[in-house]
C-alpha cells in the first residue's frame, strides 16, 4: 500500500493484510440513490436537478460523508447484509485489481493512453460502467468521482498503520477534521487517479465530484 513516487502522504510503502470483503461494482448511481430518497424523505443533493449530473446511470454527486454513511445504514436495513463505506486499505486493494504496485488499475500506462480519454468527462461524470472494468470487475474505480472512505484522514498515518485490517486513525489531525477519499475526478486536469493517491475533505462538504460505492463483508 502506498507509493514512493507519489505525495508525501503515500509514504512509506507498507504491506497490509485485510480480510475478504465485497465492493460495489459501480459507484452508487442516481437511480439507486433515488430509491433511498423516496424511502427516507432525505434531502436531495445540491446537484440533483442539474442536467449535467442527474442522468439515472450517473454516479450520485454532492453527497456528504454523513449522507453516504446514512445510505449504507438504510441499505443494511433493507437487506440481510451489513453495508458500509470501504476503508482506504480496502479501496486501494480493490483498485489495484490484483496488480501489485502498479500505478493505475490497468497498469503503468498513462491515463491519456486509455480509450476515448480526450473525449470523456466534458461537463460532469459519465454514466457508470461504460468502459472495461479492472481485474476485479470494478468499473470506474480510479475515475469519474472521488469516493468517500470510512477512515478519518491523517497524512502521516502510514508510518503507524497496523498491518492487519487497518481502519484508519481514531480522529483526523486536520483543522477542520477530514474524511479520506479515493479515486479520480471528472473535473481534474488528469481525470484518473493513481491507485495509491489519497484525497480528503471535511465530512459535511457536498462537492460536485464526490460520490461513493458501498462495501460489505
Amino acid at each position: 500500500m502506498g507509493s514512493e513516487s507519489g505525495q508525501d502522504c503515500e509514504r512509506p510503502i507498507h504491506r497490509v493484510w485485510i480480510d475478504s470483503f465485497l465492493l460495489g461494482a459501480t459507484q452508487v448511481t442516481n437511480s439507486e440513490y433515488g430509491i433511498f430518497l423516496r424511502s427516507t424523505a432525505a434531502s436531495t443533493p445540491p446537484f440533483w436537478n442539474d442536467p449535467n449530473f442527474n442522468h439515472p446511470d450517473q454516479p450520485v454527486t454532492g453527497v456528504s460523508w454523513q449522507e453516504a454513511a446514512r445510505y449504507c445504514e438504510w441499505l443494511s436495513e433493507q437487506t440481510s447484509r451489513k453495508f458500509r463505506l470501504p476503508t482506504e486499505a480496502e479501496w486501494e486493494r480493490a483498485a489495484r485489481g490484483g496488480l501489485e504496485q502498479k500505478q493505475f488499475p490497468w497498469g503503468d500506462d498513462p491515463p491519456q493512453s486509455r480509450p476515448d480519454y480526450a473525449k470523456r468527462w466534458q461537463s460532469g461524470p459519465e454514466p457508470v460502467a461504460r468502459y472495461a472494468p479492472n481485474g476485479f470487475g470494478l468499473y470506474d474505480i480510479g475515475d469519474n468521482v472521488h469516493e468517500w472512505c470510512s477512515d478519518w484522514y491523517d497524512p502521516n498515518y502510514y508510518a503507524v498503520s497496523p498491518e492487519r485490517n487497518t481502519q484508519g486513525p481514531d480522529q483526523s489531525p486536520m483543522k477542520p477534521a477530514r474524511k479520506a477519499s479515493r479515486g479520480g475526478s471528472w473535473r481534474h486536469q488528469i481525470k484518473v487517479a493513481r491507485c495509491s493517491a489519497r484525497s480528503s475533505i471535511p465530512p459535511e462538504f457536498q462537492y460536485a465530484d464526490y460520490g461513493f460505492r458501498v462495501a460489505c463483508n
